[in-house]
């Protein structure tokens, strides 16, 4: 068996394939939701690569862990954790966001293999995880269910009422990955509407909190492992705290990276930049 620390070079490399595959999806349209496909590849290479038990040839199979992308504006970045996992053909990266292609802009169930839910309206996912968690307990199906949302969800009360429901039912196959990146739409989240301290309230919620460095690997790799091998009837929640267009310092450094347009030539430096750190072996 493999220690975590055996690992780590693999999903190095994942990692670096998923922002690798965003940004060419990027550069088909010219835009995108780049710096938080960037900032959440290293959440999405432990996911993928390590923690869902799924199998690529098979989305819909009952067994599988389901994994919930309730910030339907990360489709890119989930794209790419699904090219990166074999769910979605490597080719079909070049239709992102044209009319008739599996991959739209925003993640849709119908279109898209691999894809659990519609998200986009903020808020949802958490709540619809609960009753996917509810139900898989019923019928005695050991799979979990892993939400995916980001920080600007932390604004909506349906959030917070689901997180009440997890604890109330003691769903302990149910995991909330929250992605800590200070900025929405409007502007940087806690200026939009403070939520600190947001372990304590978490924790106040009845659920197991752990808040770690969304792009530390080994941090990251720990933190679900640690999730899923709790032994309480309680939710598990992990707070990410992530740097938006991570790997790429022209992006990382950006006033506002929420939606970003791209200068054309800007997408071969941008990937030229991030080939140049890749991790050894990622390029062979």
């Amino acid at each position: 068996m493999k220690s975590l620390v055996d690992e780590l070079p693999a999903l190095a490399q994942c990692a670096y394939r998923i922002r690798r595959f965003a940004l060419r999806m990027g550069e088909v349209q010219g835009q995108g939701y780049i710096g938080q496909a960037l900032g959440w590849a290293d959440v999405l290479a432990v996911a993928y690569g390590h923690a869902l038990n799924l199998r690529p040839e098979d989305p819909t199979w009952e067994g599988r862990d389901r994994f919930l992308l309730s910030h339907g504006h990360y489709a890119i970045a989930h794209y790419a954790a699904l090219i990166e996992a074999g769910v979605v053909p490597e080719e079909e990266l070049e239709t992102y966001g044209s009319d008739d292609s599996r991959l739209p802009m925003s993640g849709m169930a119908a279109y898209t293999p691999g894809m659990e839910i519609s998200g986009g309206s903020l808020g949802q996912g958490l709540v619809i995880g609960v009753g996917m968690a509810l139900g898989l307990k019923q019928k005695r199906n050991p799979a979990f269910v892993y939400n995916s949302m980001s920080d600007g969800e932390l604004d909506e009360g349906s959030t917070w009422e689901a997180a009440m429901s997890a604890a109330h039912h003691q769903l302990d196959n149910l995991i909330c990955l929250v992605d800590i990146n200070n900025q929405q739409a409007d502007g940087p989240s806690t200026k939009v509407l403070g939520f600190e301290p947001l372990a304590d309230k978490w924790q106040s919620f009845g659920w197991h909190v752990q808040r770690v460095d969304g792009n530390d690997l080994p941090a990251v790799l720990s933190a679900f492992d640690t999730a899923r091998n709790l032994k309480e009837a309680k939710p598990r929640v992990i707070l990410f705290n992530t740097l938006m267009g991570k790997g790429v310092p022209f992006l990382e450094t950006r006033d506002k990276n929420h939606f970003i347009r791209v200068d054309p030539p800007e997408w071969q430096q941008a990937i030229a930049i991030l080939d140049q750190s890749a991790p050894e072996g990622a390029l062979a």
